[in-house]
């Protein structure tokens, strides 16, 4: 059976992801300061993190719209995955499962699927390449759907980040008490609920600080790791995520990771410096 996964563009995407010919990236939309970013191919890091640096207002991403997400299903594969950022962060879950309706009211029948991360960023990739190794396994559409979902359940998104400004500013941290003063140096170190809330698991003075902590979280949580494969995204600053890699692989016998730099999305919220695991 054919099939393709869509990934909204807040996932990274790896370069066999890229050339594989089965995943296609549905792209969200920046706007800094009136100065739209579409966050494609073409997406500049380097130019978007000046921007931002610049603007004196805060930067906003809009979701892609049902009638993208109709357009992406269609074609010949028989079977279409879709996997979104968490639906308690953004409209692109909902807007996708509206583009779903909308297309097999349009079109009739059609095997397709729209996963809620309850993550975001590398927590998707990890997501995305489930799937595909579900397929390649050839397993049932309803049997691809099960594995994923199980393996969501069980999956735990972590991040430390130089400033949380741009969360907080979008309303993404509700539900938060106040976090650590930034005049103190202090630097959260924050993680995702199973339902894909932030949540603020612990503090500590420093980038460096907070990364070890960060660490520690995963290597305290992590269930059977060497059957794991673990993802870091960071946002312009490959020494620290290698830093990061390294810190887990002397503590926990990993059976993979992969390590890549933030696309559009991710690189808003993290902002420069900014480090995401997810397994």
């Amino acid at each position: 059976m054919s099939y393709k996964v869509i990934v909204d563009s807040c996932g990274e995407l790896t370069p066999e992801m890229k050339n594989s010919g089965k995943i296609f990236t549905a792209p969200l939309i920046l706007n800094v300061g009136g100065h739209l970013v579409v966050d494609d191919e073409t997406f500049d890091q380097a130019d978007f993190l000046e921007r931002v640096a610049k603007c004196s207002e805060c930067p906003k991403s809009s979701c892609p719209s049902p009638e993208s997400y109709m357009k992406a299903f269609q074609g010949e594969a028989e079977r279409v995955y879709v996997v979104t950022l968490s639906a308690e962060l953004s409209g692109s879950y909902n807007s996708a499962v509206l583009g779903k309706n909308l297309f097999l009211e349009e079109y009739g029948e059609k095997d397709i699927y729209v996963f809620n991360s309850r993550s975001a960023s590398v927590g998707e990739t990890l997501i995305a390449k489930k799937i595909m190794e579900c397929e390649e396994q050839g397993m049932t559409f309803q049997e691809v759907i099960d594995a994923v979902e199980t393996y969501i359940d069980g999956q735990n998104t972590y991040f430390v980040l130089e400033s949380l400004e741009t969360l907080r500013k979008n309303g993404r941290l509700t539900g938060l008490k106040a976090l650590a003063a930034s005049v103190l140096n202090i630097k959260p170190v924050m993680g995702a609920t199973k339902q894909g809330i932030i949540i603020q698991h612990g503090q500590a003075r420093g980038i460096n600080k907070a990364l070890v902590k960060m660490v520690d979280r995963v290597v305290e949580e992590i269930v059977q790791p060497e059957e794991k494969i673990l993802g870091i995204a960071h946002c312009n600053c490959p020494a620290r995520a290698e830093l990061v890699k390294e810190m887990l692989q002397k503590r926990i016998p990993l059976k993979e990771v992969i390590v890549l730099d933030t696309r559009g999305v991710s690189s808003m919220y993290a902002n420069d410096g900014g480090v995401i695991i997810a397994v």
